[in-house]
């Protein structure tokens, strides 16, 4: 398919035309003709086109109306509906229950499209996701390197990554290497019947200030003297002296308890 239709740097576009990593994408959300897939940012529809073939039907989300246009007439498939919109306006329970997500979507995005994909009340089945290396590696994340993402993606899926797709294989190049990153929606969360805004809350606390240690953030993003603080942490088994990054979904949940009960 023609990869000369320009790019936006502002929408960081970068066209994949791989045959082999395209293929692979869709080999791993398992799709069937019995699945409805989301497509975030179709682009020239390269992705789309092994997506109607495999798919019952496909929703391409694309926010670049130009784009948007000329896309049914790229890829003529009846089971293909486009909708101009920002993805992270999207009113994701318009869609059916267990929808898959299939996407190389840009960079900037990532963060913020699994927040939105974690808090709402219709989560897809599983969420295939072309990112860039660096973040598929922060969301898969253990204890010593996790960070809000890690601990947001962790608690609402079973995260893993994929294949690795070099920048010389998108035109034009991005300045790093992508990879596969795969959210499997877990039904049931993982410590039962707690608030998870709280539990949230908590955590962000937590990383509010990366450098300091636990004691000291935790007082502070929770308001909360120091002393109450490492006494509430001592009683959790978690060592005060410890910083947010080297904690597991397991130390959080210890502390939410400790803290409300």
């Amino acid at each position: 398919m023609d990869d000369s239709f320009p790019t936006k740097k502002s929408l960081g576009q970068h066209w994949l035309n791989d045959a082999a990593s395209l293929a692979a994408i869709c080999d791993a959300a398992e799709i069937t003709k019995d699945d409805v897939v989301l497509e975030i940012g179709p682009g020239l529809g390269t992705l789309t086109e092994l997506l109607v073939e495999r798919a019952g039907q496909v929703i391409a989300i694309e926010f670049d109306t130009t784009l948007a246009a000329v896309l049914p007439s790229r890829i003529k498939a009846d089971n293909l509906d486009v909708i101009t919109v920002d993805i992270l306006k999207f009113d994701f329970t318009s869609l059916p229950p267990d929808y898959k997500i299939v996407a190389n979507i840009p960079y900037y995005l990532t963060s913020n499209l699994i927040r939105i994909l974690s808090e709402t009340t219709n989560r897809p089945s599983v969420a295939v996701l072309l990112v860039q290396k660096e973040v598929a590696q922060r969301v898969v994340a253990q204890p010593g390197d996790m960070s809000i993402l890690s601990v947001t993606a962790q608690y609402f899926w079973r995260v893993g990554v994929g294949f690795e797709v070099p920048a010389r294989l998108f035109t034009p190049p991005p300045k790093v290497d992508s990879q596969v990153l795969i959210l499997e929606r877990l039904d049931e969360q993982p410590f039962g019947d707690i608030s998870e805004k709280t539990f949230f809350q908590l955590v962000k606390a937590g990383f509010g200030e990366r450098r300091k240690k636990l004691r000291s953030s935790l007082s502070h993003g929770l308001h909360i003297p120091k002393e109450e603080i490492e006494a509430i942490l001592n009683k959790s088994s978690v060592d005060p002296n410890l910083r947010a990054q080297a904690l597991s979904l397991a130390d959080w949940h210890r502390i939410y308890q400790q803290l409300h009960t």
